[in-house]
């Protein structure tokens, strides 16, 4: 497994992948990450997940992303996309775990993510990955953090 940046050889690839039918309303399209990526190009780590040459996934981290109230930045996991039929092979965890190590290779101490508090949805996987609500809620959304230790 590896990842790599999105590139005019593998867009059309990246903007296919697709999700479960009953995991639409927890991520948004691969396609509206890019148009975010290029809205916050300072912010936006977009990377798709490959198995060999295959695309498995997509992941887009947010790196240092400021705060409306004034307090220190933010950087974590912003989008999770893994292929419906590559669900459940450790690709998310992988993505994951990638991202922690990108985010402490640029100083970070913690990583957050958010998600959907419902049946079906992330929260058990973000739990089994280390990451703890925060107690803040976000776009109606859970906020998560875990440690990444000190860098």
């Amino acid at each position: 497994m590896h990842l790599a940046e999105v590139t005019p050889d593998n867009f059309a690839a990246a903007i296919a992948l697709r999700i479960r039918d009953d995991q639409q309303d927890l991520v948004a399209p691969v396609v509206k990450s890019l148009a975010e990526a290029y809205l916050y190009p300072d912010y936006a780590w977009p990377r798709l997940i490959y198995d060999g040459d295959q695309v498995v996934g997509f992941l887009m981290a947010f790196l240092n992303f400021p705060r409306d109230d004034g307090r220190e930045p933010r950087s974590g996991l912003w989008r999770l996309n893994i292929a419906a039929d590559h669900q459940g092979q450790g690709y998310g965890r992988f993505a994951v775990q990638e991202v922690c190590a990108e985010l402490r290779r640029r100083g970070a101490t913690e990583a957050y993510v958010s998600w959907e508090p419902r049946a079906g949805g992330p929260e058990p996987f973000y739990r089994r990955l280390g990451f703890r609500p925060t107690g803040e809620i976000m776009g109606g959304q859970t906020v998560g953090v875990l440690s990444l230790g000190v860098p």
